[in-house]
């Protein structure tokens, strides 16, 4: 008879923290969602996950760590990653620049309130600004990269491009017209897709 395998105390202490760590940022993300980050107190999410309050800080030292993970995790479930290396394997412009729209849609349409979440928070303290930034900033150069990519098939200046590409996947233009107007996801990214070959493409 086989003996039973033994899990390692460690990695079922980790599996634990990590678990306890998610539970935090699920229930911040509702509060931020709901009420707004800069009206959400530590005690107020320790109160919503149904933990202690020092089980929040150990886990997260500040409200914006909780921020950042909840930014990453949404970024996986939205297979953001892996979305933009398929596009960049397309095999041209137009493809691309479709891709583009349906990685963008993909980011939006996988969870909206973390887009509202980070916007409603770029007015709070220094350090949660840099954070945001830094995040914009990460966002931006991969949409730059996969407008880049379709370069050589551009009627328009790269740069020109990139810019018309972020201000049509400007967060206020979903909004506006799937969430106020009531479009489908599918129709926003039909639409995005067809007025970025329009413009940008020769």
């Amino acid at each position: 008879m086989t003996a039973p395998v033994k899990v390692p105390r460690s990695t079922y202490r980790q599996e634990q923290a990590e678990a306890t760590r998610v539970r935090i940022a699920d229930a911040a993300q509702r509060l931020f969602a709901r009420d707004g980050y800069g009206s959400t107190s530590m005690d107020g999410i320790a109160r919503e996950a149904g933990v202690a309050p020092r089980t929040v800080y150990a886990a997260f030292r500040a409200k914006r760590e909780i921020l950042s993970v909840i930014c990453e995790r949404w970024l996986e479930r939205a297979g953001a990653r892996e979305r933009a290396r398929a596009v960049l394997d397309l095999d041209d412009g137009e493809q691309r620049v479709r891709g583009a729209a349906a990685w963008l849609v993909g980011l939006y349409a996988t969870d909206f309130d973390v887009v509202r979440v980070l916007d409603a928070a770029s007015d709070e303290d220094e350090d949660t600004r840099g954070l945001l930034a830094a995040k914009l900033r990460g966002r931006n150069r991969v949409m730059d990269q996969l407008i880049a990519s379709a370069e050589p098939d551009l009627a328009v200046p790269l740069a020109d491009a990139q810019a018309l590409f972020r201000a049509y996947a400007a967060t206020g233009v979903y909004a506006a017209l799937v969430v106020d107007a009531g479009w489908t996801p599918a129709r926003f990214e039909g639409w995005l897709a067809d007025t970025l070959v329009a413009q940008l493409l020769r």
